[in-house]
C-alpha cells in the first residue's frame, strides 16, 4: 500500500517539475519565439487529451498571425527531419514527454 502511495507522489512530483516548457532547438526571433511558445502551451493544456485538436489550433492561430504554411506536430516519442524556412522552426518539450514540432515551409 505504501508502495502506490509513494508512486503516485513520485509521478505528481514530475508532472509539476516537467509543467513548464523546454524549448529544445529553435531559430525564431525572440518576440515570435514567445508568442509561439504561449500559443504552444496554452493549446496542449485545453486540449490536453486530444494532440490534433492541439495542433489544428496551433496552425490555424500561426497562419493568421505569421501567413501560411505552417505545419505542427505534436506528440510523444516521434523523430523527425525536416525542411523549413530559416528563423522559423520551434521544437520544445511541454509536460515531461510531449513535444511540439512548430515550422513553416513554403
Amino acid at each position: 500500500m505504501a508502495e502506490t502511495v509513494d508512486g503516485k507522489k513520485d509521478e505528481a512530483d514530475y508532472k509539476r517539475l516537467h509543467s513548464f516548457p523546454l524549448i529544445r532547438h529553435t531559430d525564431m526571433p525572440e518576440e515570435m519565439r514567445v508568442e509561439t511558445m504561449e500559443l504552444c502551451v496554452t493549446a496542449c493544456e485545453k486540449f490536453a487529451t486530444n494532440n490534433e485538436s492541439a495542433a489544428k489550433m496551433i496552425k490555424e492561430s500561426m497562419d493568421k498571425k505569421f501567413g501560411s504554411s505552417w505545419h505542427v506536430v505534436i506528440g510523444e516519442g516521434f523523430g523527425f527531419e525536416i525542411t523549413h524556412e530559416v528563423k522559423n522552426l520551434l521544437y520544445m518539450f511541454f509536460g515531461g514527454g510531449l513535444a511540439v514540432c512548430v515550422w513553416k515551409c513554403s
